[in-house]
């Protein structure tokens, strides 16, 4: 056990250490340079650093050891497949992408491989239809719920009445950023707001255009789908025009401290919704002190310990090691395959006294994953900025998104991908 504790401290340090070793292998699609890396760091280093923790506390999962290899994609979306042709050989048995450009090309591969993706609040949105995307979850809650989840907020907030309300979406011009605009016509139809679409090129750092017209347009709303240097453009631009922050509404992956900082308090009040809770203040994170950072074990140099982006990344990691420890106890053995790990993802049960039994209480919610739903139960939370004490509140209860409207519109979507793709559908 201590041979297979050096072997794991000997990569997270930098050292080549061949997978062959490994008996649980995850790789990590990372992008920690490039204009995304403001995003990518966090989630990278929360990743790592909770595999990190079961390692040295609890010597693996199951007894077995885990190693994280990080292969640089920059969020390039050609490098995120030669990473994955790079590792998949190695004995994968799970793959987080970090980007919905990526995750749409892996699709076909990784299951044609049978190797699970989670890609975890991103990415093709109808993969939440289990009948007929085997091999991909999108859990606890994925785009076209984060839509809906604003909606509602900016109907809580309107005593349920936006007719005639104007909504931006400011959003990145990609498979990413294009997601939630299909349910937001259809809730636009539903509760007879207006609403303006104003895209953003790669990577997002010139939007003078946009936020000029957005300025003559005068909406009530704004959301935002952006990601890495995009969102704190937008910010700043957003004060420039003196837009009220308080009606300016990010997606989960648009709300990190990184996103407001550089506005300083001119971001004070900006929103944006949530997929889990914050802070470091679980009986979790005081173990991940003792036996990860002050243990010099750190993925990164420490900076990024408890923003919202390195709890998302470690509420990632939690997720995957519970389906691992599902899928061991499911086949009886422990050191799994990737088939046997997918079957762990299909059968996750997480409920709060799971999660209080992990020392994450109240951290995130309860769901159930099953053979037809691989996208859980839809329900996220809504942040705000405070600029003055520069730090997020949730400041909702849990949201439901309106799963009348969503489930339509995955059955819809999954059965054109499955008579696009001639795939038979399964579980029914």
């Amino acid at each position: 056990m201590k041979f297979k504790k050096m072997i794991f401290a000997m990569l997270i340090a930098g050292f080549a250490a061949p997978a062959a070793m490994a008996d649980l292998f995850v790789p990590w699609l990372a992008y920690r340079t490039g204009p995304y890396s403001p995003g990518g760091i966090p989630v990278a280093d929360g990743f790592s650093d909770y595999m990190t923790l079961l390692n040295e506390r609890d010597g693996g999962i199951g007894g077995e050891m885990i190693v994280v290899e990080e292969c640089e994609t920059a969020y390039n979306t050609q490098k995120g497949v030669e990473c994955y042709e790079a590792t998949k050989g190695k004995g994968a048995l799970v793959y987080s992408p970090l980007s919905t450009g990526i995750t749409y090309q892996l699709i076909p591969k990784a299951t044609a491989d049978g190797i699970p993706i989670h890609s975890m609040g991103y990415g093709r949105t109808a993969a939440a239809d289990g009948t007929v995307f085997s091999h991909v979850f999108n859990f606890p809650a994925h785009y076209w719920d984060g839509a809906s989840i604003a909606v509602n907020h900016i109907l809580d907030l309107n005593e349920g009445d936006i007719k005639g309300k104007k909504i931006v979406l400011v959003y990145h011009n990609s498979a990413y950023g294009k997601e939630p605009i299909a349910t937001l016509e259809l809730l636009a139809d539903k509760y007879e707001y207006e609403l303006m679409l104003v895209p953003v090129d790669h990577p997002g750092q010139e939007q003078k255009a946009q936020w000029l017209q957005i300025r003559r347009e005068k909406p009530d709303y704004i959301l935002m789908w952006g990601w890495g240097v995009m969102n704190s453009v937008a910010i700043n631009e957003a004060a420039n025009i003196r837009f009220p922050m308080e009606n300016f509404i990010g997606v989960w992956w648009s709300g990190s401290e990184a996103d407001v900082l550089p506005a300083a308090d001119r971001s004070n009040g900006y929103k944006a919704l949530a997929i889990n809770r914050l802070g470091v203040d679980y009986p979790a994170m005081d173990d991940m002190k003792k036996y990860v950072l002050d243990a010099g074990l750190a993925a990164g140099n420490g900076d990024q310990v408890g923003t919202v982006l390195y709890m998302r990344g470690v509420y990632g990691a939690l997720l995957i090691t519970e389906a691992i420890r599902v899928a061991q106890k499911m086949h009886g053995v422990t050191d799994i395959t990737p088939e046997m790990m997918r079957d762990g993802l299909e059968n996750l049960v997480i409920t709060e006294e799971l999660m209080t039994e992990l020392g994450f209480p109240n951290f995130g919610p309860s769901f159930a994953v099953t053979c037809e739903n691989h996208g859980g139960e839809g329900i996220g939370y809504v942040q705000q900025w405070n600029a003055k004490d520069q730090e997020w509140t949730i400041i909702s209860e849990a949201i439901q998104s309106e799963k009348e409207i969503i489930d339509k519109q995955i059955a819809d979507a999954s059965a054109a991908y499955a008579e696009e793709n001639n795939i038979q559908r399964r579980c029914l």
